[in-house]
């Protein structure tokens, strides 16, 4: 999923080079914290949330057997 979740995000950002994304696993869910350039921030994220949540469905939808969810967080 980490693979999947970096190869969007570096379509979407103006500075992938600077893409880094950091996994933690519970028993509920999967984090991802995102951190990218601070001018990236914005594409990420989308006009009212819809590019994050647009993001979030596809990884919902491609994670299979796996029942836990998935929660983006965006850092500068």
């Amino acid at each position: 999923m980490k693979a999947l979740l970096e190869q969007i995000l570096k379509r979407i950002v103006k500075n992938p080079e600077q893409l880094a994304i950091a996994e933690f696993e519970n028993e509920e869910e999967i984090v991802y914290e995102i951190v990218v350039n601070p001018d990236d921030v914005g594409q990420i994220i989308g006009k009212d949330g819809r590019t994050i949540k647009s993001i979030n469905t596809i990884l919902n939808a491609a994670r299979g057997e796996n029942n836990k969810k998935f929660v983006l967080k965006v850092i500068r």
